[in-house]
């Protein structure tokens, strides 16, 4: 386990209680006790420190390197052995920074996608660190269009610092195909459900982020830029990183607040990366329970509710 600047205190209790336990172990003296007083302060410790985050610590913790990526979910939730994951966007290539596929889900067909990561250095590189190059949206929206010809719900995972920046991607056209699937998803006549599961930038996040429901777990962030490049531009260098995160409201509890999102779903003390399979059980019971809630709508009905949803957002002067 890898601890976070600020989760320090927490690696110090937990190397006493590892030392504790070893200890008894070797020399057979009843350390029960002492022991469960340090595990009592370790509980303490991450409630308090968990309880009380700043913005850029749950940044910090978006991108937690054991936290789990789209792969681990679709994993971890899906019936066993029904993903099929589906390749290229029948125009120039495949992306391995956006992956989807048909699985089942309690029985239930689903089209699930989403930006993945890496974890090795190797696979960050192949993965572009969960950054689609236009391919990759253009992939997206053609297994979208593939669920709404079959009527399937479609399920997005976000998590990526934003759309891939460089040269060939927009030599072969990032903004136009961002922009191409924000507007084909507003009119798809099947339900759609977005989940930020780690950092949701820009218009990275929203070229698969448009949803009837969009929800963010509880240690992610949601927002035009983040931080760092925030910071770059307004103070020519990163060291205001953490007063960019303050000022750009990009916690859960301030898109909830702003509406932006329809709600937050729990995460085990400490992030999902402490407890993935509970992250899983949580993250598959809202989508379970948003297809059952969107199954009687109709096409029509589904894309007016989608488009009155982003139409609501934000203040207006007329």
């Amino acid at each position: 386990m890898e601890y976070l600047s600020f989760e320090l205190p927490i690696k110090e209790l937990m190397d006493q209680y590892q030392t504790c336990s070893l200890v008894g172990e070797e020399s057979g003296v009843d350390v029960k006790l002492a022991c469960s007083q340090i595990e009592d302060k370790i509980r303490d410790t991450k409630k308090e420190i968990y309880g009380n985050l700043t913005p850029w610590q749950r940044v910090q913790l978006s991108r937690h390197p054991d936290r789990p990526y789209t792969l681990d979910y679709i994993k971890g939730m899906v019936d066993k052995g029904s993903f099929l994951e589906l390749h290229g966007d029948r125009n120039f290539a495949d992306d391995p920074a956006l992956i989807g596929g048909l699985a089942t889900l309690d029985g239930q067909r689903i089209m699930i996608l989403g930006t993945q990561k890496g974890r090795t250095t190797k696979e960050r590189q192949y993965r572009r660190f969960g950054m689609p190059n236009p391919e990759g949206y253009r992939k997206a929206l053609r297994l979208m269009k593939l669920a709404e010809k079959f009527k399937i719900p479609v399920v997005t995972l976000v998590d990526t610092p934003g759309a891939y920046p460089g040269l060939e991607a927009e030599e072969r056209g990032q903004g136009e195909a961002i922009a191409r699937n924000i507007f084909e998803m507003t009119m798809l006549k099947t339900p759609i459900f977005t989940y930020i599961i780690g950092e949701g930038a820009s218009g990275g996040a929203l070229g698969i982020g448009v949803g009837n429901k969009v929800y963010m777990l509880e240690n992610t962030w949601y927002t035009v830029i983040a931080p760092e490049s925030c910071s770059s531009i307004l103070w020519r260098n990163w060291d205001h990183k953490e007063d960019a995160a303050n000022a750009l409201n990009l916690t859960p509890a301030d898109a909830l607040r702003e509406k932006f999102i329809d709600g937050v779903i729990e995460e085990p003390l400490g992030g999902a990366h402490y407890d993935p399979e509970v992250a899983y059980l949580n993250l598959k019971a809202s989508i379970l329970q948003n297809i059952k809630a969107f199954s009687k709508f109709t096409g029509k009905e589904l894309e007016t509710h989608r488009q009155d949803k982003f139409i609501a957002m934000g203040q207006f002067k007329g």
